[in-house]
């Protein structure tokens, strides 16, 4: 059976916090979702797929292919 974590949040900004705890939680998990939600009560800095790219450009590189 596969461990997986789902780790949801707006990520506005995807800050270094946010950053160590997906490091963490890859050595407890198989594999991580980190899903980006829309808070209509903030008001963004980036965009929905600005976001998304950041964070694919910083945690991209831990993916594992399963």
């Amino acid at each position: 059976m596969r461990s997986i974590a789902i780790y949801p949040g707006s990520f506005d900004p995807f800050t270094n916090g946010h950053v160590d705890i997906v490091k963490r939680s890859l050595s407890l998990f198989e594999k991580v979702i980190i899903a980006v939600a829309v808070n209509s009560n903030k008001s963004c800095f980036f965009t929905i797929e600005e976001r998304v790219d950041l964070i694919r450009n910083v945690v991209g590189k831990w993916a594992r292919s399963h």
